[in-house]
């Protein structure tokens, strides 16, 4: 088993730094991800300009959040209906063995 490379990043968000150690591979990802909540959070403070930027960064994360539960949602959606699919395609199998 090979032992996994980490890097120390610094990563900003919502104009404050946060220090993590990540693996080598992820990197890419997490800034992806950083960049696209920095855009979240800018777009919220331009929507509502009355909300400080804690009140922004709190309304990205529920965005994110409810993204999350519909995507696990969807998820438990499709194993049903695969297996509501199998279950249809054993009955018709055993109904041409019949013929």
């Amino acid at each position: 088993m090979t032992a996994v490379e980490t890097v120390q990043i610094t990563v900003i968000i919502a104009a404050r730094p946060y220090p993590l150690k990540v693996s080598k591979r992820d990197e890419g990802m997490i800034r992806k991800i950083v960049k696209e909540i920095n855009e979240k959070v800018n777009k919220f403070q331009l929507t509502y300009t009355n909300k400080d930027k804690q009140d922004c960064l709190a309304m990205a994360l529920l965005s994110y959040a409810v993204d999350l539960q519909k995507s696990k949602e969807n998820t438990s959606d499709n194993s049903l209906l695969s297996t509501q699919l199998t279950h249809l395609e054993n009955i018709l199998n055993q109904a041409l063995e019949e013929m």
